[in-house]
Formats: C-alpha cells, sequence, structure tokens
C-alpha cells in the first residue's frame, strides 16, 4: 500500500508539473514526497487576482483512500481570513478534506487528487467570495449588497499587501515599513496544526517559488498599479475595513485602507528586481563565475546555438555581451507575411550565476506594441519544463510568443493591459491593436538604422 501512495503521489505531482496551468504549480524536497507546496496564483477578475497563495500539503501513507491535510501558509501571521472557507489560522474548510460538512457525493474519494484539490481551492476565490459563507449565498438586499462591496475590497487590498508586497519584500530582504523585517518565508506556527509543518522548514528556509513568484510580478506589475489606482479611489487613505458578519476575534481581515503606501512598495520592488539584473551581470563578469560550471555552459550553450543559427540561414542571431556569457544578446527579424514583417527585435537575457535554479531574466530592447510583452520589455513566454537548463528552449520559446498569431485565450498572460484589451477586443480594436502592432515594427527598423 505504501509503495502505491508513493507512486500515486509522485505521478500527481509530475502531472501538475507538466502542465500547462499557469495558476498552479507544486513542489517537493527529494527525501519526503508527502510533505508537498503548492501556489495558486489568483484568478483574473476576482480581488485575488495575481496574488500568491501558498499551501502545505501533507499526505497520509493510506493516500489516496484518506485525503491529505491541506494548510495555507497564506494568512497574514495568523492575522488574516482571506475567504469565507480559508481561516486565519490557515485551515481550509472543503468538503473534500473532511473539514467541512459537504452534501452528499461531494466527499472525498480515491478517483480525486492534487490537482482537484488546488482546483477546489482556487474555486473558491471567485469575484464575490463573500457568498462562500454558508447561509449568504442568496443574501441580495441592500446591506448585503453593501456588504459584499466592502468585503471585495479589502480583500483585494490585503492580496496586494500581503501575498504580493510583502512576499516579493521577504525574497528581496526589504524590510517592511516601520523598520520591522519581515520574517524569510509565512512559518506554520499559525496552522491549525503543529504536525502540518514540515521539520525541516523549522530552521530552513525553503523556498520552492522564489523564481516563479519573482518572474510572475514582473509580468503583472502593470496589473498591479493599475488595481491600485482603480481601488484608491473607491477606499481612501486610512479607511478601515468592515467587519463582516460572519467574522470573529481571530478570525477576520482588519486594518485600513492604504494604497498610496502599497504603491510606493510596489515601485520600490520593481526598482529591486532591476537592481538584480544589474548584480548578475556584474557578478557574471567575476573568475570564479566565468570559470563555474553554469558559466562554462553558458559560454558551450552560447557557441552551439550561435553556428545552429549561421547553419540553418534562419534570421536571427546571438551574441554575448562584452565577453560576458552571463548576458546574451538575441536578434531575430519579423516573419514574412505577418504584422511583424520587416522588423528586427532585439532581446536582453540575463542569467543569473545560480542558473537554472533562477531562470534569465528577459527584456525587449526593442520597443514593441504586442500583448505578451510588457511596457516595460518584459516578455510573457513560456520555455519547455523538462531542461530547464537549455537556453535555445528559453528563445524559441520568447521567439514564438511574438509569432503566434492565434493564441488561445489566457487571462493569466495579462502583462500589457491596453495591448491586451486591443487584441481581444471586437474587429474595430483588433484593426487598431494591429496598427499599433505595425507601427511599433516599423519604428524597429528606424531604431535599428
Amino acid at each position: 500500500m505504501a509503495d502505491h501512495s508513493i507512486f500515486r503521489i509522485t505521478k500527481e505531482i509530475s502531472d501538475l508539473q507538466k502542465s500547462s496551468d499557469l495558476s498552479l504549480a507544486v513542489a517537493f524536497r527529494d527525501s519526503d514526497v508527502r510533505n508537498v507546496r503548492a501556489i495558486i496564483i489568483g484568478p483574473h477578475d476576482s480581488p485575488y487576482e495575481f496574488g500568491f497563495f501558498e499551501f502545505a500539503i501533507r499526505f497520509p501513507k493510506d493516500y489516496p483512500r484518506k485525503f491529505p491535510a491541506v494548510t495555507s501558509m497564506t494568512t497574514n501571521r495568523g492575522q488574516c481570513r482571506f475567504n469565507p472557507n480559508i481561516y486565519a489560522c490557515g485551515k481550509v474548510c472543503l468538503s473534500i478534506l473532511g473539514t467541512w460538512r459537504g452534501e452528499p457525493g461531494e466527499e472525498w474519494s480515491a478517483a480525486q487528487g492534487l490537482e482537484s484539490i488546488l482546483l477546489s481551492i482556487q474555486s473558491l476565490m471567485s469575484s464575490n467570495p463573500y457568498e462562500n459563507e454558508p447561509g449568504f449565498e442568496n443574501k441580495h438586499g441592500e446591506t448585503d449588497k453593501k456588504d459584499q462591496l466592502d468585503y471585495v475590497r479589502k480583500i483585494r487590498h490585503e492580496t496586494l499587501r500581503v501575498t504580493v508586497i510583502r512576499r516579493l519584500e521577504q525574497l528581496l530582504d526589504i524590510p517592511e515599513p516601520g523598520g520591522n523585517q519581515p520574517p524569510v518565508f509565512e512559518r506554520h506556527a499559525y496552522a491549525i496544526d503543529a504536525t502540518y509543518q514540515h521539520p525541516d522548514d523549522v530552521e530552513t528556509a525553503w523556498e520552492p517559488f522564489k523564481d516563479l513568484i519573482k518572474h510572475r510580478f514582473l509580468w503583472h506589475y502593470e496589473s498591479y498599479l493599475d488595481a491600485v489606482n482603480k481601488a484608491r479611489l473607491e477606499s481612501p487613505d486610512g479607511t478601515s475595513f468592515a467587519r463582516m458578519p460572519f467574522e470573529g476575534a481571530g478570525n477576520s481581515m482588519d486594518g485600513k485602507f492604504n494604497y498610496t503606501a502599497l504603491e510606493t512598495r510596489l515601485r520600490a520592488i520593481k526598482a529591486a528586481l532591476d537592481q538584480e539584473v544589474v548584480q548578475w551581470t556584474e557578478e557574471g563578469k567575476e573568475t570564479k563565475n566565468l570559470e563555474s560550471t553554469v558559466g562554462i555552459n553558458l559560454a558551450r550553450q552560447y557557441e552551439q546555438i550561435r553556428d545552429a543559427f549561421k547553419q540553418s540561414g534562419a534570421p536571427r542571431n546571438v551574441e554575448i555581451l562584452d565577453g560576458n556569457p552571463f548576458v546574451w544578446i538575441l536578434t531575430f527579424f519579423g516573419r514574412p507575411m505577418t504584422n511583424l514583417d520587416g522588423g528586427m527585435f532585439r532581446v536582453r537575457l540575463t542569467f543569473s550565476p545560480r542558473f537554472p535554479e533562477e531562470q534569465p531574466r528577459v527584456r525587449y530592447e526593442t520597443k514593441v506594441f504586442h500583448h505578451r510583452v510588457s511596457k516595460d520589455g518584459t516578455p510573457c513566454y513560456f520555455p519547455g519544463s523538462s531542461r530547464r537548463d537549455d537556453v535555445r528552449q528559453h528563445i524559441d520559446a520568447i521567439i514564438e510568443a511574438l509569432e503566434e498569431e492565434s493564441p488561445p485565450y489566457d487571462p493569466r498572460t495579462l502583462v500589457h493591459l491596453e495591448a491586451h484589451k486591443l487584441f481581444w477586443g471586437d474587429a474595430a480594436e483588433k484593426k487598431l491593436y494591429n496598427r499599433r502592432l505595425r507601427r511599433s515594427v516599423q519604428d524597429s527598423m528606424d531604431e535599428a538604422f
């Protein structure tokens, strides 16, 4: 039974890691597959939008006959109830987890698994989470409507403050306002059961999603600022959060709105992430890194990719900047008979001395109006997951993201608000998008020459 349980858990983790779902990720220590960490990125058009919600999952020995234990690690240090079904103490109330009485047929079964658990939790992060509280599903009075709006507003604020801003400040060692140095990560001291905690986490800061969170922040930076600018009009600084009828002491979301401070902190995080790229460039020049396994590997891959491009005759080229194998310049031409035809695009890839643990930071140096390229040039692309150290996968994915003409709609790829809206708009908006893209393509040639 134990071997079957381990095999089942390992397969479910592997399937999720290979999945194209951009809102879910899982990780585990090689020494203990039964203790899993998961992250859910909040859905678009909800107060949880692009927030980072982390969970600890502990599988019993008789899994899948018995359901795993799930604890929220994103609790504002045990002070924030992010949902009627996700308590400040870390408890997650779901019938399939045995933490809530459900209707017949909603209980756990061996046919369910890790993905179904995460999708069930994600479904709680709706546009109106007020209705998740039992007995409040069908309340539509004027008081209820006001409570629903107030609840959404404070969740949006705390999603930005706690799950995005504080989380990035922790990862970047930026002190919180007021001089408080944040802990390295949300510990399970606030969980309902200390046994949820992995024993290794007591002494070490295991951060399996550190790099993912940083990259997603860069993707959605404009969305975070846009959310701040819209919400501050509805929720003036200094206004206290409204307490909901189902919230109680120790299991609520209390505080005050302060979007001015949040904007300042968002911009500081962006500056710190940009500075990391500068630091990687300088570190790459150091002899110890040039002669390291990573430096030698990058230099070898550069030569192989450069030669492959030359032999294929493809309209693309790579070069390393100032002899530094940790900084590559990719140049490619737009595909004929497309909106990119005639354009020349220059992209910088900066690698960390800890690559592939830290994936490259990529930025278009050529300005381009595109729904998959942010205003500051950060592309939203998906390299293959099979070889995280394969630079060719990154290059191919960068170009593919720009050239793909009929991508499936996915709001999680929202990195340029205006371009995204026009690209997925009506015929007139799509026409305007194409015109703006063509103009930026023409400008790219003027810049090149």
